[in-house]
């Protein structure tokens, strides 16, 4: 909390890649989000400007650990391999795994063990918890992974995947935007319970000046992290 103040910025890690939470438009360079909007508010609040700082999946951890910024934003999932190098904010949005299949497909797939069988062809991107849960869950579907995020629901739209392991909260958000091409297969029961929260360099004043503000936005989910 000295830094940022003495600073007048407050330096947020995002991926850009992982709508509806964070997104960067490369032509206008510039985030558009969920999360993107809620830690512009954030940097209001606190009375600095907001530093946005480009991270992925795959280097967010190491990245933090290395204080590239005070905190990371878009759709991060609570995970205990994180919260050895930060802290996490109090959550505010329960979330799980779901596959994302062609809805003309959608009966294909109704079990984790009909996505998991030979000849499935699974994709996912590389360094997050969609990569980690399906390297552990899909042992004998073929796994690719397929380096864009912001691109990879298009392989499952035109026929060069079958499946892809994500959260609810996106699978919904492509499911919706493909306009009856693309279906979220286990919304109502997801594969996994998780929690998304804000990840914060591991400051005890900044997490909690950061949970009293989403406390006072109505933000905080009711129940807590397990």
């Amino acid at each position: 909390m000295d830094s940022i103040h003495a600073s007048g910025e407050l330096r947020i890690g995002t991926t850009g890649d992982y709508p509806p939470f964070t997104y960067y438009d490369a032509d206008t360079k510039s985030y558009s989000g969920s999360d993107i909007e809620v830690a512009r508010a954030l940097a209001r609040k606190m009375g600095v400007r907001p530093i946005f700082v480009p991270t992925t999946w795959k280097t967010l951890s190491g990245d933090m650990e290395a204080g590239r910024f005070d905190i990371a934003v878009g759709g991060i999932s609570v995970t205990e391999a994180r919260e050895r190098v930060g802290m996490f904010s109090l959550p505010y949005l329960k979330d799980g795994k779901v596959a994302v299949v062609r809805c003309k497909d959608k009966r294909r797939y109704d079990t984790p063990e009909a996505i998991d069988r030979p000849g499935v062809r699974a994709v996912v991107n590389p360094g997050g918890t969609n990569e980690a849960f399906a390297r552990e869950r899909l042992s004998r579907a073929s796994l690719r992974v397929f380096p864009d995020n912001t691109r990879i629901f298009k392989e499952i739209e035109e026929g060069r995947a079958d499946v892809m392991i994500t959260d609810l909260a996106e699978a919904r958000y492509q499911a919706s935007r493909s306009v009856g091409r693309l279906c979220a297969h286990g919304a109502e029961r997801p594969f996994t319970t998780s929690w998304k929260a804000y990840f914060l360099a591991p400051d005890a004043a900044l997490r909690d000046r950061v949970n009293a503000w989403l406390m006072e936005r109505g933000m905080a989910v009711e129940e807590s992290v397990p």
